[in-house]
């Protein structure tokens, strides 16, 4: 999970984002804990593979959303779209053949 840093989002990629992930209803639930490395390892397959997913807490989750937001940011070099109660938008441009264009 060697990823570059990637750069802020403006407000209009941010807006495309967020209207591309409207409809995505799958979504990847973290329970209790922290994301662990098997959690961690699942999402950033995601990442590459969709560029961009949802990440659901479920109510027993202890960490606030934006504590995860920030694990996940750091850990897999992700952007977060936008926090929408417990769910995390989170988007990345994949290392191979990117889909989205977010210019």
């Amino acid at each position: 999970m060697t990823k570059t840093q990637p750069n802020k989002l403006t407000p209009k990629q941010r807006a495309k984002l967020k209207s591309l992930a409207n409809p995505i209803s799958q979504r990847y639930l973290l329970g209790k804990l922290e994301p662990d490395d098997g959690f961690l390892e699942s999402v950033d397959k995601a990442l590459e593979a969709k560029e961009l997913i949802k990440v659901g807490l479920l109510p027993s989750c202890a960490a606030t959303p934006k504590e995860v937001a920030a694990i996940l940011e750091e850990k897999l070099k992700a952007q977060t779209v936008q926090i929408i109660g417990r769910v995390i938008v989170l988007y990345r441009r994949a290392a191979k053949n990117p889909v989205i264009e977010v210019d």
